[in-house]
């Protein structure tokens, strides 16, 4: 039988000692949760299913992504850094990891998904979280811990967008451009389907053009990729001229996205007067809701229809999943028809 003590007010210490077993101790604010919690251990001694929870009453969520990140590395990559500050940041690291429950990830969620955090990002906080709970488990030997991601709905996801490249958008998006850059960077982004990041980091120690290939030591999948070069993409970087800091492309993630949008607008602009001028409608979907990663869409799009198979795709886009690989995929009705004759 379990021994409750009150050692105060709102201080109420438990006690479970049991043949066999090493002595339970915890101490709660109220008498009811108190008696729960000894209830619960006694049940679990009676079954034989019983382990201790003793580092994980005492571990903070906080303390886990610490001792995380310390042996798997990850804040050394932007995209981890982030969602690790995210967590830190937020009241539930300072609960102990037994104390969290699917509840109070739902809470979370909610609060999130308010603010206009959009659906894959919230998924990807709560994958972190759930690889810590794993971890602690399987790894760190946290005995009686459950992993409450598990227990909650995830966000549901949008529709994948379906926005390709039409005839003629991407030469007049290049012609409007007042990068020196954006260019080649956009004919390379279409070439490869390499991600914004992944173009923004290339560095000439990447790039093998004897053997056609450019090499990514780290991707967003945490993994090295290497990206095959078409014959344009090798014409593109052939005709750049080195850097002295020996980065490729010189341009930082959110300046490409800018001065996209820039070249955008632009040639939006142009061609409404242009269709003024000949008094004719616009078309409304010519240059408009076209984003730089939309280019990835393109790209993986394009490689289906070239005809590789979705293994050889996955090999160039870095994609772990198929369900993942075909949100990037958006083939065109006509040229799978001229594939059926």
């Amino acid at each position: 039988m379990a021994a409750i003590y009150k050692r105060g007010p709102g201080h109420w210490q438990v006690l479970v000692r049991r043949k066999g077993y090493p002595t339970q101790s915890k101490s709660f604010k109220k008498r009811l949760d108190a008696e729960a919690w000894a209830r619960e251990v006694e049940a679990e001694m009676d079954r034989g299913v019983f382990e201790s929870r003793s580092e994980s009453e005492s571990t903070t969520l906080g303390q886990a992504l610490d001792r995380f990140d310390r042996e798997r590395n990850f804040s050394s990559r932007a995209q981890y850094r982030s969602l690790l500050n995210i967590w830190k940041r937020d009241p539930l690291a300072l609960r102990f990891l037994s104390q969290i429950k699917g509840k109070d990830l739902a809470e979370w969620r909610t609060r999130r998904e308010a603010t206009g955090v959009g659906p894959q990002t919230v998924i990807h906080e709560l994958n972190l979280i759930s690889r810590v709970f794993n971890t602690a488990i399987r790894e760190w030997g946290m005995g009686g811990l459950q992993n409450p991601v598990q227990k909650i709905r995830k966000p549901k996801l949008p529709r994948a967008r379906d926005r390709r490249l039409l005839p003629g958008e991407l030469d007049r998006i290049l012609s409007a451009s007042d990068s020196p850059v954006l260019s080649d960077l956009v004919r390379f982004a279409v070439e490869t389907a390499m991600r914004r990041g992944e173009l923004a980091g290339m560095t000439w120690d990447m790039v093998d053009l004897r053997k056609r290939t450019v090499t990514l030591p780290e991707t967003k999948n945490g993994e090295k990729r290497v990206v095959p070069l078409s014959t344009e993409a090798v014409r593109v970087l052939s005709g750049l001229a080195r850097r002295i800091d020996g980065e490729v492309w010189g341009m930082e993630p959110d300046s490409i996205t800018q001065a996209f949008l820039r070249a955008l607008s632009r040639a939006r602009k142009a061609y409404e007067k242009e269709c003024e001028e000949k008094k004719e409608k616009p078309d409304p979907a010519f240059l408009v809701d076209l984003t730089f990663h939309d280019l990835r869409h393109e790209a993986t799009s394009r490689f289906f229809e070239k005809g590789l198979n979705p293994m050889q795709v996955a090999a160039i886009t870095g994609h772990k999943t198929l369900q993942m690989l075909k949100r990037y995929t958006h083939l065109k009705a006509e040229d799978l028809a001229e594939m059926l004759k």
